[in-house]
């Protein structure tokens, strides 16, 4: 940069999560789960709602561990600043 160049200031949004990545890659770790993950403010803010049959006879910490494993990378490169999660087995018809 040349002199009286300037820096772009830093845009948060520029690392805001891909929703639908973020739910393959846990739909991925957990074959056959409802997954769905939405925005709760700023691009780096989520909840994760995940219904799997893996979850059966662990306990809810376990569940949760389960599905940050699955998008931890994205949690270690920023762009998942805050996960909220909610776990549960899914519903039989």
């Amino acid at each position: 940069m040349g002199r009286g160049a300037t820096v772009p200031p830093y845009d948060r949004f520029d690392m805001a999560a891909n929703l639908e990545e973020l739910e393959r890659m846990i739909a991925e770790a957990l074959p056959g789960a409802e997954v769905r993950v939405v925005d709760e403010g700023g691009g780096d803010h989520l909840r994760a709602i995940v219904a799997a049959e893996q979850f059966e006879g662990r306990s809810r910490i376990d569940q949760h561990r389960l599905v940050r494993a699955a998008v931890q990378t994205r949690m270690n490169d920023g762009t998942i600043h805050a996960l909220s999660v909610t776990t549960e087995l899914p519903a039989h018809d």
